[in-house]
């Protein structure tokens, strides 16, 4: 799955690949979620193609 410029490399993977969070029972959050809305993306995030248009 690629994940578009711009976006965070974790956030797009858990959001979009439902095995991840398969295992979890209901009302679990996931601990690399919370870590990682705890601690920010940091370098997770796909650099942005650079722009033309100016």
């Amino acid at each position: 799955m690629d994940v578009p410029p711009g976006e965070c490399r974790q956030c797009w993977t858990h959001a979009y690949d439902k095995s991840i969070h398969r295992r979890l029972r209901p009302r679990e959050d996931c601990p690399q979620c919370v870590d990682h809305m705890k601690n920010g993306h940091g370098s997770h995030v796909v650099p942005k193609n650079k722009s033309t248009w100016w």
